[in-house]
């Protein structure tokens, strides 16, 4: 596939959330290679109380940076057509929340750089269409710099653009990966006028971090959470059930057919069955006792990647990057896109408006729908992926 390409990456990810103030690792040059690339984590493993983004670089085997602006990956206008979304003309009004751990100082100018390579109308603190703020809703004071975090946080801002490039961005970073502080940036997020919120992150369930879950319940305020990069396994707050839990697939175009695309489950989505969570009355599916992840899909394998702009004060320039996390903005501009302000019940009662997934696995579960492909409702990818907005 022409636009696939394996990045350089000079630090790897396991070290993007130190403790110890800011840490910058050095960016790659692209090279046109073919399938099976080697992709890593941008996040340390998250700590008990904490969460990791779920976003995953193109790396190649030696981990060199050699930094280059070589464009690579699915852009705009690739996402748009895998999804038939109406994206020229709809979204106006809309604000996508976007919420991150840790800082990131070119926010602001890496989104500028993308929207501009792609022809995106420009969204400025200036013109009113971007804004960064702490957990705590100040525009300023913000968290130190992590790498991996903000590489997360140019992957959000640069999917919601993709997907609805007439929507306001609103970027909130938490204090740190606490779930103590992202629930306080959701918060944040939803008082200051987001119609949508988007989290690209998560951790392992726990009777503690559940404390949290009324972070996430903000009616008429689409939530989306990322279901995790490590497959078969339930991680929260994509199991809350207040949220749409958005698995991923591995998306390649498809010459010769009506929709012109073609998507199998992601190995590497996370889905699988709540251990804690009560089962919401709109899931039906009879293999899980509590909730059940996910509830739809998008583009996530690192392998058949979205094109990213990511600088730093050594490196940066054009990456290629997979994970769900590309997968969860994606649905919340979708969800903007529609302009419904439904909630995770509303895909359920429009299952026709979804592109089905049916081949492909993210584990081993005895060949259970909850971590296979299968006609109608699986673990993976939920209903599927959508075909225009008439499932959000």
């Amino acid at each position: 596939m022409r636009k696939i390409v394996l990045f350089a990456f000079g630090v790897f990810a396991t070290a993007c959330s130190s403790a110890e103030g800011p840490v910058d690792s050095a960016q790659s040059t692209p090279e046109a290679l073919g399938s099976g690339h080697s992709h890593v984590s941008v996040c340390a493993d998250a700590a008990p109380g904490t969460a990791r983004c779920h976003a995953r670089v193109v790396v190649d085997a030696q981990g060199q940076p050699t930094p280059n602006a070589t464009v690579s990956g699915f852009g705009p206008a690739d996402l748009q057509s895998a999804y038939n979304l109406p994206s020229a003309t709809a979204g106006a009004g809309q604000v996508v929340g976007i919420v991150d751990a840790f800082g990131y100082p070119n926010a602001e100018t890496d989104l500028a750089t993308y929207r501009a390579q792609f022809g995106l109308p420009a969204c400025t603190t200036a013109n009113g269409c971007f804004k960064k703020v702490n957990q705590n809703g100040v525009q300023g004071s913000y968290p130190r710099t992590d790498t991996g975090w903000s590489e997360e946080q140019a992957l959000d801002v640069d999917m919601a653009s993709a997907i609805c490039p007439n929507c306001k961005i609103l970027l909130v970073q938490a204090s740190s990966a606490s779930f103590s502080d992202l629930a306080t940036a959701v918060n944040t997020a939803a008082a200051l006028g987001a119609t949508v919120i988007s989290n690209s992150y998560g951790g392992g369930e726990s009777s503690s971090g559940l404390t949290f879950e009324s972070a996430y319940n903000h009616p008429g305020i689409p939530v989306t959470v990322s279901s995790g990069d490590s497959g078969f396994g339930v991680e929260f707050p994509a199991s809350s059930r207040f949220v749409t839990a958005v698995g991923g697939t591995h998306l390649t175009r498809a010459t010769g057919t009506a929709r012109g695309w073609s998507e199998t489950v992601w190995s590497g989505a996370g889905a699988g069955c709540s251990g804690l969570i009560p089962k919401p009355s709109w899931q039906t599916d009879p293999g899980c006792a509590k909730r059940t992840v996910a509830d739809v899909s998008a583009v996530a394998d690192p392998n058949t990647g979205v094109a990213v702009r990511w600088t730093s004060k050594q490196s940066g320039g054009w990456l290629v990057f997979g994970g769900t996390s590309v997968a969860a903005p994606i649905i919340a501009s979708v969800y903007a896109l529609a302009g419904n302000g439904a909630g995770p019940d509303f895909p359920y009662a429009h299952k026709s408006a979804f592109n089905d997934v049916t081949s492909g696995s993210d584990g081993s579960c005895g060949g259970s729908y909850l971590c296979t492909g299968v006609a109608g409702f699986d673990g993976p990818t939920g209903l599927g992926t959508p075909n225009g907005t008439g499932g959000f």
